[in-house]
């Protein structure tokens, strides 16, 4: 995970820098076939040359972007679990626990969906 720690080293809330690290750590723990890099300044997951997942810091939260084609499927479950999301980002407030499970979800959702993709993006 050495591509992750000037991102995670720049966190000045150690509370904070500990659940990001944590999160990247388990993300890459579950799913050691995807490539973890660094695009446009966030942490973010491929596979085969594709986006899966990435992330992004705020103030009052952080965001996972999993694609618009992706939080439309999960958004019912978003919602239950008690974030917010717009078309593209899901809203982690800091202090909320994080349902790793959705994620997990959402990451294999998007491991099955995009196999035979061969675009970054979705072309869809």
């Amino acid at each position: 995970m050495d591509v992750f720690n000037d991102f995670i080293n720049q966190i000045q809330d150690d509370e904070k820098r500990q659940v990001i690290n944590d999160l990247l750590k388990q993300i890459q723990d579950d799913y050691p076939e995807l490539e973890a890099v660094i695009k446009w300044n966030q942490p973010m997951f491929t596979h085969h040359g594709t986006y899966i997942i990435g992330l992004s810091l705020s103030k009052h939260h952080f965001a996972l972007s999993p694609e618009q084609k992706t939080i439309q499927v999960f958004s019912n479950e978003i919602i239950d679990s008690g974030y917010e999301h717009s078309k593209m980002i899901i809203r982690f407030p800091w202090k909320k626990e994080i349902n790793y499970q959705l994620i997990k979800k959402m990451i294999e959702y998007n491991i099955n969906d995009k196999m035979n993709e061969d675009h970054f993006w979705r072309q869809t």
